[in-house]
């Protein structure tokens, strides 16, 4: 399963020539220079390594020790990070478009010190939890907390509730699996081909095992990530997100990696699909 979102404002095709246009498009400064305030690029970074550990696991599920160097090569391309970083700006200046504002507000807070920090924090954690033992050790550490019902865990879950992580990150997640049922779906993986409302009812049915996945990674995550800063610290990244502004902020950022995350998807359930149905990648 790919990781939830977790957006820094609370977080398969065969490759042609498509990849390489995208990343010819013009980003304009303004978004540039936002998403360098972000960090977008080690975000990304962190991402691709997840993603070619999904990939790993995928082959495994899916259609063991058939992938090859084909499909290793294929995953590593499409989780290329200045082609995600392309797609992601691009979604990005759409979701953002004619807001000024928004975007100088978000310049704002995370341009500051306490902005880069919490920035780095979320990074540093999710590369922690790229290994399993961390991400076991993270999990105790949330659950005894949350047993204890600490303040900091109802700071925590009013974060969550405030950016509606949650909720985003399990429709994300839906969104992506339905994505990667199109792109088997394309590529002839299934006897027949699959109607659109059986691929949604397949979804559908996936929904409450996503919503488990994705609170019992999220909260952790938000625990490991945070226990360096203090309560006022996350009290003023609360303050931020609770705002009109940082509420668009939120949903723009969800809107540009959910775009990110349903092209990695198709593209990857395409190249699944036709290894499945004993074509080439």
């Amino acid at each position: 399963m790919l990781r939830p979102l977790l957006l820094s404002l609370c977080l398969v095709m065969p490759v042609t020539a498509a990849p390489l246009l995208a990343q010819t498009q013009s980003v304009r400064p303004e978004i540039a220079a936002l998403t360098q305030t972000l960090k977008i690029d080690a975000l990304i970074a962190v991402m691709r390594s997840e993603g070619l550990a999904n990939g790993k696991d995928m082959e495994a599920d899916l259609f063991p020790g058939q992938g090859g160097a084909a499909w290793s090569v294929v995953v590593s391309q499409v989780y290329d990070a200045g082609r995600l970083h392309a797609i992601f700006d691009a979604a990005l200046t759409k979701a953002l478009q004619n807001d000024a504002a928004t975007q100088q507000a978000m310049t704002d807070f995370f341009g500051t010190a306490l902005g880069q920090k919490i920035l780095a924090l979320e990074i540093d954690a999710r590369k922690t939890l790229l290994d399993d033992k961390a991400t076991e050790a993270a999990a105790q550490v949330w659950a005894k907390a949350a047993a204890a019902k600490t303040p900091r865990v109802a700071q925590i879950n009013h974060f969550a509730e405030v950016n509606d992580l949650v909720e985003s990150n399990v429709m994300g997640a839906l969104n992506g699996n339905l994505a990667f049922y199109r792109g088997m779906n394309d590529a002839g993986a299934f006897p027949q081909p699959m109607p659109e409302d059986d691929m949604l009812a397949e979804v559908w049915g996936q929904e409450a095992d996503v919503r488990h996945d994705t609170t019992e990674w999220l909260f952790p995550f938000l625990m490991l990530a945070y226990q360096p800063l203090s309560d006022h610290e996350l009290d003023q990244y609360i303050a931020f997100s609770e705002t009109p502004a940082g509420q668009k902020a939120n949903r723009a950022m969800f809107t540009a990696f959910d775009a990110m995350f349903v092209q990695v998807s198709k593209e990857l359930g395409q190249s699944a699909g036709r290894l499945m149905a004993g074509q080439d990648i």
